[in-house]
């Protein structure tokens, strides 16, 4: 697999965590209370967090 290829599905990666993370925010925030609504924002977060590094990583490394 080259490079380029490994980039492209790495941002595909890092994309779906970030739409998976801000889906997770807005149903724990519009549905759930309590514990549950605090286990599914911090589980949103930390994929939202992990995407936005691993976008950060693509960028970087940008292949040539």
């Amino acid at each position: 697999m080259s490079p380029g290829l490994a980039a492209m599905w790495l941002s595909f990666v890092a994309m779906g965590l970030l739409i998976v993370a801000a889906l997770l925010i807005m149903f724990s925030r519009a549905k759930l209370k309590g514990f549950f609504r605090a286990i599914f924002s911090f589980v949103a977060y930390l994929l939202l967090i992990f995407g936005g590094l691993l976008m950060i990583l693509v960028v970087i490394n940008w292949p040539d």
